[in-house]
């Protein structure tokens, strides 16, 4: 009997290629690739296209979306790794485990609280395990961050300031896809900030307990459009002469993984990847500010815009001996339109320590190669290959899922009462 793990994937999207093409170019040795799960067959055939063509691997199986059961039937997988848009992750991460699977799960595991309650209670219930795909604790310096602290070099922590950064390509890509509704990703403040606020919950050994947060559409938009004067407008972007000269376009024809991932696929469920970023029925904030006030006293100021001219976010971590300084630049990129290798990965950076009474000084870091600063290597190797002892505890389970997901969550209930929301409202853990 072989004792490779068998694994599944829902959602063959833009994140998707990330696990499978691991699983089929550097894993096969200790994992299987069994079946893909979509809502469209298009695009699952290239997907299908992609192992056969660029990772010289066989073909596997598709099932529908309404088949996933007879998937999990059929295939007998150990794992199900869920790609698919974040409003369907709870369906899947619970469906799957009371069929007795466990699951991987692309971030947020899921973007409000009724969907989080109901993917708690079935862990509970079921006894399966969740792992969420935090990449970012696996980049170096994140890592050093955690190491710094947990070695007391700065004492206890008192406050954080983080401010990220979202360029006007990156950043505007969120207004052209799925993620503009915030009924499919929360918004940005769960979509994205997720994976900032699990890194503040990573670093600091806490976890949230009161939110207060401002925001606002300010940018894109059409009515913001409008406002500074542009009297053209655009619903898509693809074979539109209007849209040639606009430099928030994405033009699906002209890149050929697009287009066939996308383009080629609307027939199926109608999703138009290249909406104009200042069309209408956008419902997301581009502009963010949010305050959150820790289990171990600590504070937290966020900012997050989304229209910038760089990439990447600032970081001072005040603590009762001193000071930690973390500047950093990223790769900007649009979602899958071009290497994986190059998503989100380290441009520059700066670590420094200031202790209280001591010489400010430079924290060495090893840099590494790969997505999101160097991180997904490493967090690909923790899922799929032989992991080694982590002082640093880098997996994530589904309770470090919640809690990053709920301060978004909670923050975005803030900003539509005005009033501060306290975490224990919202889950029962």
């Amino acid at each position: 009997m072989s004792s490779k793990k068998r694994y599944v994937l829902v959602g063959t999207g833009g994140r998707a290629e990330f696990f499978y093409g691991a699983l089929a170019e550097h894993f096969r040795d200790q994992s299987e690739l069994a079946a893909f799960c979509d809502i469209n067959h298009t695009r699952m055939n290239y997907a299908n296209r992609l192992l056969r063509e660029k990772y010289n691997h066989p073909e596997v199986p598709t099932y529908g979306a309404d088949q996933f059961d007879r998937m999990i039937e059929t295939e007998k997988p150990d794992y199900v790794i869920v790609t698919s848009i974040d409003r369907t992750h709870h369906k899947y991460i619970i469906r799957a485990m009371e069929l007795g699977c466990d699951v991987v799960t692309e971030k947020p595991m899921t973007v409000d609280e009724e969907k989080c309650q109901a993917i708690l209670d079935a862990a509970k219930r079921t006894g399966r395990n969740i792992r969420v795909t935090f990449n970012y604790r696996y980049a170096p310096h994140h890592t050093k961050v955690r190491e710094l602290i947990m070695n007391d070099t700065i004492g206890q922590v008192t406050s954080v300031h983080f401010e990220w950064l979202l360029n006007t390509r990156h950043g505007a890509d969120y207004f052209r896809r799925w993620h503009r509704d915030k009924r499919n990703s929360g918004g940005l403040l769960v979509h994205k900030s997720t994976h900032h606020f699990d890194l503040v919950n990573f670093w600091i050994g806490s976890q949230p307990e009161t939110v207060f947060a401002f925001g606002d559409l300010m940018f894109y938009g059409r009515e913001n459009a409008e406002a500074r004067g542009v009297t053209q407008f655009y619903n898509r972007a693809t074979g539109n002469p209007v849209a040639k000269d606009d430099p928030f376009a994405l033009h699906l024809d002209s890149n050929d993984h697009l287009k066939a991932m996308y383009l080629d696929a609307e027939q199926e469920d109608g999703y138009q990847r290249d909406q104009s970023v200042f069309g209408d029925g956008i419902n997301i904030e581009d502009t963010m500010g949010v305050l959150v006030r820790y289990r171990n006293k600590a504070i937290l100021t966020y900012s997050l815009v989304a229209y910038q001219p760089w990439e990447g976010y600032r970081l001072a971590i005040n603590g009762t001996k001193g000071r930690i300084e973390m500047s950093v630049i990223e790769q900007s990129y649009v979602n899958s339109g071009g290497d994986k290798k190059l998503e989100g990965a380290l441009k520059g950076k700066s670590l420094r320590v200031l202790p209280m009474f001591g010489a400010p000084y430079e924290v060495e870091v090893e840099e590494k190669a790969g997505g999101h600063g160097g991180g997904d290597p490493v967090l690909l190797n923790d899922l799929f290959g032989e992991a080694a002892e982590d002082p640093f505890h880098r997996a994530a389970n589904h309770i470090d899922g919640a809690r990053s997901i709920l301060t978004g969550i909670a923050a975005n209930r803030a900003i539509a009462t005005g009033m501060p929301v306290h975490i224990h409202s919202l889950v029962r853990f």
